[in-house]
């Protein structure tokens, strides 16, 4: 596979760690012992495979230290650490994926949902639509939801293997069906250890966005992961797309940052606009 999570033992400490070479990049998802001993084993790994951008899920007080090592700071997440906040620091290896050919536009998208008043419910869908949580039975269906959405995604959710596997590891997928058919869908991939959730693997079939099925699920989704003591809901977002912002923007999410070519998705390189709400 193409992605592969490994956690590194090294003589003052311990690095957890993304090789994601098919969207070029490295991402630490977690560390500890001694920083700069972490940082020098990022960055050979980033090397090795020829990763284009590390990525660094930073505590607030190696900030500063990052940054010493020419670390950019792109967005956070408030309370990601048990309460206390992440910082995406990254590092890129080429001038191209540093630069964005879609920045100004993209900041235009933002001002524009921005300005849009938040909403209190949601509308109800036709009642021939069934909102329900998924489970492993559906996961050919799922695979078939994203493959027609996305012609190309950071991860392999066009394969029924790995939308099963993710559910065993245990993130929660909610689904709506229409005469049999999944036409709408969303996950929660769920950190127990940290009591964290990204709401992710958004998808509808163009021909059903007019029911605002999305903000249904993510509602559906928030409520569960309340209910299961993670209080902590972040989401990252194309930040070409005008309508998955303006979702998570009017169910109270806060604009945290925009990732840098960030990952392969829809049909090209995009970046990605970090989105955050805590249920504290």
């Amino acid at each position: 596979m193409d992605i592969v999570e490994e956690r590194i033992q090294l003589s003052r400490s311990t690095l957890h760690i993304t090789l994601d070479r098919f969207n070029k990049r490295v991402r630490v998802e977690d560390y500890l012992g001694n920083l700069q001993e972490c940082i020098d084993e990022s960055l050979k790994v980033a090397e090795k495979i020829s990763a284009e951008k590390i990525i660094f899920k930073a505590r607030k007080e190696n900030v500063p230290e990052l940054l010493g090592r020419g670390f950019l700071y792109e967005g956070s997440i408030d309370k990601f650490f048990l309460g206390s906040d992440c910082y995406f620091l990254v590092k890129y290896t080429n001038v191209e994926r540093r630069n964005s050919s879609y920045w100004v536009k993209e900041d235009q998208i933002l001002a524009s949902v921005q300005r849009l008043p938040l909403k209190v419910g949601v509308d109800t869908p036709p009642s021939s639509y069934h909102g329900r949580m998924a489970d492993e039975t559906d996961a050919v269906k799922l695979a078939g939801l994203y493959r027609t959405v996305f012609e190309v995604y950071p991860t392999p959710m066009n394969d029924p293997l790995y939308v099963k596997k993710c559910m065993e590891n245990g993130t929660v997928f909610y689904i709506f069906e229409h005469e049999g058919v999944i036409v709408s869908a969303a996950s929660a991939e769920i950190n127990d250890f940290y009591h964290n959730a990204e709401i992710t693997d958004c998808a509808t079939l163009p021909e059903y966005r007019q029911y605002g099925l999305m903000k249904h699920l993510i509602e559906k989704l928030e409520r569960h992961l309340v209910s299961h003591g993670i209080y902590c809901i972040y989401s990252i977002a194309r930040s070409l797309s005008f309508g998955m912002n303006a979702v998570l923007h009017q169910h109270g999410y806060r604009y945290r940052g925009r990732l840098a070519n960030n990952c392969f998705i829809f049909d090209k390189m995009e970046d990605m606009n970090l989105w955050v709400k805590n249920h504290t």
